[in-house]
């Protein structure tokens, strides 16, 4: 884990780890960890509920062409953090025509969301394994793959900001991309030419390359996915996050996964964590316990 929190205070937001006690110790720091809702969890396709309704109700997505990101490395994870004041809307051919400047929201609708409610995307993580037989949090049929992509919505139909919609019931939803190596991805490589820019630990760089992230969904039609309620996968935890998984895999090079394992879990000038090698990867927590819950499928 790294740093130290005093004893008998809660341990700071970035001092948790996931490897060896700092893994164990996430449910003494944070009690949503030990819920009932957690997650990542394995997807039995095979056990999967076929739900009809999903396949009535299409998945929406209305993303527009971000001209700014921010491609952070916080310690445990690549985040970007699309900036859409700079935005383009791509959706509509009303827009289009008029090449408006003035709608702003990433969103996304329908599925297995509340109808009538929409949700924002906030931004993207990326997990991923020092190995290729490793690396995502989600599993299906017990097998997981070298990488997991992570898009956060908040409902911004409900609630004002981020922090007011975490742990809130409809609050939040993950759409997760498993990522397989084969072809050089495109949409990626956006991201994987700066990664040098932010080998250490809280170094940030603003990337100035048009990019819609709907290209991060393998399925454009987006029909065949799983769905489940969960959590965050890593601290606080919070519950009551609606997990979209996306049945077909995105396909990057084995350079660019190189690329990511390349980064470094701590700042420049100071020392790993204790029994860490220093290397950013192996950031996926371990599947939960299903439980009671089910999961749907939209497809048979």
């Amino acid at each position: 884990m790294s740093g130290a929190a005093e004893a008998g205070e809660p341990p700071l937001e970035e001092d948790w780890g996931y490897y060896g006690e700092g893994l164990s110790e996430w449910g003494l720091h944070w009690p949503y960890a030990n819920g009932d809702q957690q997650s990542p969890v394995n997807i039995n396709s095979r056990t999967a509920t076929f739900d009809e309704t999903l396949a009535e109700r299409p998945l929406l997505i209305s993303y527009c062409l971000c001209r700014e990101w921010e491609l952070s490395n916080d310690g445990h994870a690549v985040q970007v953090v699309p900036k859409p004041k700079t935005a383009t809307f791509e959706s509509s051919a009303a827009f289009r025509d008029s090449r408006s400047e003035q709608v702003l929201k990433l969103v996304t609708s329908g599925g297995p969301l509340p109808e009538g409610h929409e949700y924002e995307l906030c931004h993207l993580r990326f997990h991923w394994g020092r190995e290729d037989d490793r690396g995502s949090e989600h599993t299906v049929n017990f097998k997981a793959f070298p990488m997991e992509l992570h898009l956060l919505h908040w409902n911004t139909s409900l609630y004002s900001n981020l922090a007011d919609a975490m742990g809130k019931r409809d609050g939040i939803v993950i759409m997760s991309v498993i990522v397989q190596i084969g072809r050089e991805n495109a949409g990626v490589k956006n991201f994987t030419d700066h990664l040098e820019d932010i080998q250490y630990k809280r170094k940030s760089k603003t990337i100035t390359t048009a990019f819609n992230p709907a290209a991060f969904l393998p399925d454009p039609a987006l029909r065949e996915y799983w769905t489940y309620e969960g959590s965050l996968t890593s601290p606080p935890c919070y519950e009551n996050v609606q997990w979209i998984i996306f049945r077909y895999p995105l396909t990057i090079s084995h350079v660019q996964m190189e690329e990511f394992r390349r980064l470094r879990c701590h700042a420049k000038g100071q020392p790993p964590p204790p029994g860490e090698e220093g290397m950013l990867c192996d950031n996926f927590r371990p599947t939960q316990p299903i439980k009671s819950r089910v999961i749907r499928a939209s497809f048979q």
